[in-house]
């Protein structure tokens, strides 16, 4: 009987045309000229014996599945068709050693890869194409039992490996059709493959992480072109926005949509929709696969799949971390931003059922990560910054606290041997750095990257996959001593179904700090993964996602120059035909542009700006700040956690802001305002945080703060926040300058004072207003936006503690005197430059420094018209210790700048004539109505006592200048009239010819502060030459004058004062700077003082 069974089978499995039909369309489209070409390059025998090879493993498949779709009945002796669902290994001895014959035939040619790619992919795949669910299809997990049962282990994982690998390729590099079908084909394939439990493991262990790169399958790619993807027929109607003007800014004009603009957009909008459907049967089959990985559940022995994703996934991402200048070791981040995503996405429904079992627990809308996990040592975190420094510094200088607060004693002989393996890496990196060359060049010689990946058009994604492909040829490199020690191990005992330690809840969250409370978060393996998620965030994903922002631009700045073509065929003359072709054919180009864009757009809006994704980053915003407030209250514990959680959450926020807005609107976020004040609160308290000592995030944390300060919505957040830390924030604001970075300090005091100061309302310079930004939505163009309540705070620290007003504004002078004298010696070097006959170039990092200091010298100056204007005390009340003294420092910077910048053909007003690239910035009118501003609030604004002592201060300055004040209205200088002829090109300059920018209040107010000066400058000069000419001289003790050339009892001519020594004029308790302006003043004028002179 069993001879019998054997022929019927073996009949069953003949290939005779309905056969073909029933396994599906693959063996039937395959030929052999396909055939010879595919295996030209990889079968090792000659292609006839390929071909033979491949049709006989064909047989054995369709003889496999025979077997499985076929029962036998021994009463009746012949076979019958059996319902798959029902079919399983025991108690079917002939069909065993039936199936064990067949295996040892075919074993060896399915561990081939291109008998694997070409005859068992596509007979697995001819399975699932009959349509349902992946379950509906047991056929595949029945094989896969046949092959772990009757083939060698070595043979099943080289078969295993080998599929999974052409999946990958399979994937990757298919063409994108319409309905995504050849993606989902394969998504579907792998996912029955790894619901078989042992095939999964296995896969985990040695495959997916250390062969493959997985992260591929959950990436979907964007077309190359338009038409690849179909997306005319999904999107027939294009759409783009026209909201922005020549500028780049948003139009401040509503304009009301045209009811054919309206049918166009909802078009758009619904082919967007059809897209984002097909998209979404992608994700969700990627979302499964995630699910099988992250299994803790498994039903046979060892350790669960979760947990051993979990090691890979830690390992992955080592290796990223580790190698950021290795571009075939890195994983591209446009892979890192959708496996990003999918992890989210099944993480939450995890986190979220086990909400549904443990009540206690919290949602992941609470999430965060405890901060017990940055310093017992359960999470290896590899090299990166914590907060305080390096690991080992930290576990020396805190080990008392880490006993008191979290009672984890650190062996003293840990401490020892964690700094000399802190030696042995320095010595390793030095020597792995000499090594590196000769690596390289093995890598690109002797390893050559396999024919079947080779493309010159995937780039950094095919460098990727090529080192994955050498892998699989090549035997990794075993772990090294030291990184034995570095890797993160934990025993089976950790990793069981209820995720918990030996000793109860200990293990992952051992050490919890006595203000981090008592509730279960959730499960331990999920708080690794969302650790995990943060990171990888940080290492890639942000920077991608600003890179994609580049698309919406590319559409705004077409749309900008299509209205201007069209505009410009509106006005075309009729007469001039050419033009009007030409305009047309102009037009004709940025619409078909327009319409690749859009499209282009719609699939990047869906695939990576989606609402769906800008609630996932939202999400982690939120699990950061939740996660940095807790850390924050365990003290000085809080110097462990890594700082890149500091920078997830302020670059998510940005992402939010700047990436998604175009699309859609972070305010329809929940909870939008309340995470903005927390994340104020934030900014403000750790930006001077003693706890933070890496000088790069805190010039981080210093930047996001400025930033915030630019916008009113994030500017009213800062002002929500506890009044404690508005004041503790501007405390730290107003530290002296000295010795810390104190240039964007300067900047968020600018920032709060923008729009309060003289002439001090504009978004752009004046003279910058025909030139287009580089970028509009840089934080230095936002439209002013001042913090009154700040600005008050700030007068009540300067007027209440005696101590910061003088050591603050000494710092400012100080600063404002180097920048200003630094731009000054710059300016002269560019002067000298331009004026050599022989052809020269000046560096352009020269000009860039430039105008930089003469930036920070006008913000400077804006910082102390702000003091002047909010505490003017502090320089006018004398019965302050330090007022008269920064008075008079005050005045003299005030005049030398007023000189330098004031005076006609100067060095600054050439310079400025050239008009420079790189010196865009720098023109008379910011630094000038920043000093007028200062010498408005001194003499005007105040007291009649207070602009009394200002005046004489000034006055009494020797660098002061009356013209200098003139010119700030357009009064010329008389001797510069004189000596050249009026030009009609030459404009000088005047606050008169800025109305849209000064208000006629602070015009009028200058024209009173030139009068009064005037007028206080000509009483200074008669009171001096009274007091020197009625002067008579007393005789000397040792007999005649005191002075030289005056006899006893004559008065002084000025005549006599230009011989005299400074002795003299100390004698006279003068001093001797005087002398020129009076004896000038007589001179020129005599009739003005005739009985003076």
């Amino acid at each position: 009987m069993l001879s019998s069974i054997m022929v019927s089978l073996l009949k069953a499995s003949l290939w005779d045309e309905g056969d073909v039909h029933a396994f599906g369309h693959p063996f039937r489209d395959i030929s052999c000229a396909a055939v010879l070409s595919a295996s030209k390059e990889c079968c090792p025998f000659p292609p006839a014996v390929c071909v033979c090879l491949m049709m006989e493993l064909q047989a054995g498949l369709g003889l496999l599945r025979a077997l499985c779709l076929l029962g036998l009945v021994f009463q009746e002796g012949k076979l019958v068709e059996k319902d798959t669902s029902t079919w399983q290994l025991q108690g079917e001895p002939t069909v065993l050693i039936t199936l064990a014959h067949i295996f040892n035939r075919f074993a060896p040619l399915m561990c081939k890869v291109y008998l694997v790619e070409d005859v068992l992919m596509n007979f697995l795949l001819s399975i699932l194409e009959q349509g349902g669910a992946v379950e509906a299809h047991p056929l595949i997990q029945q094989l896969l039992d046949l092959m772990w049962l009757l083939m060698e282990d070595y043979e099943v994982h080289e078969c295993l490996k080998q599929l999974l690998m052409s999946l990958l390729r399979a994937y990757r590099f298919s063409p994108i059709i319409p309905d995504l079908g050849l993606q989902i084909h394969y998504l579907r394939l792998t996912i029955a493959v790894l619901k078989h439990e042992k095939s999964r493991k296995y896969l985990l262990n040695n495959v997916l992480f250390d062969v493959l790169r997985s992260v591929v399958f959950f990436y979907i790619k964007s077309p190359l072109r338009v038409e690849e993807a179909g997306l005319q027929e999904l999107i027939p109607t294009t759409w783009w926005p026209n909201r922005f003007t020549k500028e780049g800014k948003e139009s401040k004009e509503v304009k009301e949509e045209s009811a054919e603009e309206r049918l166009r957009r909802r078009a758009y909008d619904r082919g967007c929709q059809r897209l984002k459907k097909r998209i979404e049967v992608v994700e969700e089959l990627q979302v499964q696969i995630l699910k099988l990985l992250l299994n803790n559940k498994d039903r046979g022995g060892g350790e669960a799949s979760r947990y051993i994703f979990l090691n890979k996934f830690r390992k992955f991402l080592q290796e990223n971390a580790s190698n950021r200048g290795n571009l075939t070791v890195l994983c591209p981040p446009e892979y890192m931003v959708c496996f990003l995503h999918r992890l989210i996405s099944i993480l939450r429904c995890y986190w979220d059922g086990h909400k549904a079992k443990a009540p206690a627990a919290l949602s992941s809308e609470e999430a965060y990560i405890p901060p017990q996990l940055f310093y017992n040592g359960k999470v290896d975190y590899f090299d990166l910054q914590r907060l305080g420094g390096l690991l080992s510094h930290l576990k020396k200088t805190l080990k008392d606290d880490l006993a008191l607060k979290a009672n984890i004693l650190i062996d003293p002989a840990e401490l020892q041997a964690v700094t000399m393996d802190d030696l042995d890496e320095d010595e390793e990196s030095a020597t792995s750095t000499a090594q590196r060359p000769v690596a390289a060049l093995a890598i690109g010689g002797a390893l050559s990257r396999p024919s079947w990946l080779s493309s010159p058009t995937l780039g950094r994604a095919n460098r990727f996959l090529s080192t994955a492909a050498v892998s699989l040829m090549n035997p990794r490199r075993p772990l090294g001593t030291l990184e034995k020690m570095k890797a993160r191990t934990l025993s089976v005992e950790q990793r069981t179904e209820d995720d918990k330690g030996s000793h109860g809840n200990e293990g992952l969250l051992l050490g919890r700090p006595p203000e981090e409370p008592e509730q279960s978060i959730t499960e331990n393996s999920l708080l690794e993964i969302l650790d995990g998620i943060v990171m990888m965030y940080n290492l890639s994903v942000h920077q991608q996602l600003g890179k994609m922002v580049g698309v919406s631009d590319d559409v705004n700045e077409y749309a900008l120059a299509l209205k201007d073509t069209e505009e410009k065929i509106s006005r075309c003359p009729k007469r001039r035909r050419d033009i009007y072709e030409e305009l047309v054919k102009s037009q004709k180009v940025f619409s078909e542009k327009l319409n690749h864009l859009s499209r282009r757009l719609a699939w990047i809006n869906v695939t990576i700006y989606s609402k769906e994704k800008m609630q996932d980053v939202y999400w982690l915003l939120r699990v950061c700040i939740r996660t940095i407030e807790h850390g924050d209250r365990t003290g000085s514990l809080f110097a462990f956690m890594p700082e890149f959680y500091l920078s997830v959450a302020m670059n998510s926020y940005s992402a939010l802001k700047n990436y998604f807005s175009p699309v859609h609107s972070m305010e329809e976020l929940p909870g939008y305002e309340e995470t903005l004040s927390r994340l104020a609160a934030i900014l403000a308290k750790h930006f001077a945080d003693s706890r933070i000592v890496g000088t790069d995030i805190r010039d981080s944390l210093m930047q996001a703060l400025a930033s915030y300060v630019c916008y009113p919505h994030s500017l009213r957040a800062v002002e929500r926040i506890p009044e404690e830390q508005r004041i503790s924030m501007m405390r730290n604001l107003l530290a002296p300058y000295e010795q810390r970075p104190w240039a964007q300090t300067n900047w968020i005091l600018v920032r709060l004072w923008r729009g309060c100061g003289f002439g001090y309302r504009y978004t752009r310079l004046p003279h910058l207003l025909k030139t287009k930004p580089e970028d509009a939505n840089l934080p230095s163009l936002q439209k002013p936006c001042p913090s009154t309540l700040l600005q008050r705070h700030m007068a009540d620290l300067l007027l209440s503690d005696c101590d910061m007003a003088p050591s603050f504004l000494n710092s400012v002078l100080n600063q404002l005197n180097w920048a200003f004298s630094e731009f000054i010696g710059m300016i002269q070097e560019i002067q000298q430059a331009a004026e050599r006959l022989e052809r020269n170039f000046v560096d352009s990092r020269q000009l860039k420094v430039c105008a930089t200091c003469f930036d920070l010298s006008v913000s400077l100056l804006r910082v102390l018209e702000m003091t002047v204007t909010l505490a003017p005390e502090i320089f006018l009340d004398w019965s302050r210790p330090s007022s008269e003294l920064l008075l008079r420092r005050l005045a003299q910077l005030l005049n030398q700048v007023l000189n330098r910048v004031t005076a006609e053909r100067n060095l600054f007003d050439r310079v400025v004539n050239l008009r420079l690239p790189g010196l865009e910035s720098v023109d008379h009118y910011p630094i000038l109505v920043a000093v007028t501003g200062i010498l408005v609030r001194l003499l005007m604004d105040t007291d009649f006592q207070g602009a009394k002592r200002a005046t004489a201060v000034l006055l009494a300055d020797p660098c002061f200048q009356l013209r200098s004040i003139q010119y700030l209205l357009g009064h010329a200088e008389p001797s510069a009239l004189a000596a050249t002829p009026p030009s009609a090109d030459k404009r000088h300059f005047s606050l008169h010819t800025y109305t849209d920018y000064i208000s006629l209040e602070e015009l009028v107010k200058v024209e009173r502060m030139l009068s009064h000066l005037s007028e206080e400058s000509k009483q200074a000069a008669a009171s001096t030459l009274v007091s020197l000419c009625l002067v008579r001289t007393q005789p000397h003790p040792a007999g005649g004058s005191a002075l030289p050339g005056v006899e006893v009892g004559k008065p002084i001519m000025p005549a006599q004062m230009v011989t005299w020594e400074g002795s003299a004029w100390a004698d006279m308790g003068l001093a001797p700077h005087t002398l020129p302006g009076l004896a000038t003043l007589c001179t020129a004028q005599p009739a003005v003082y005739p009985a003076l002179c």
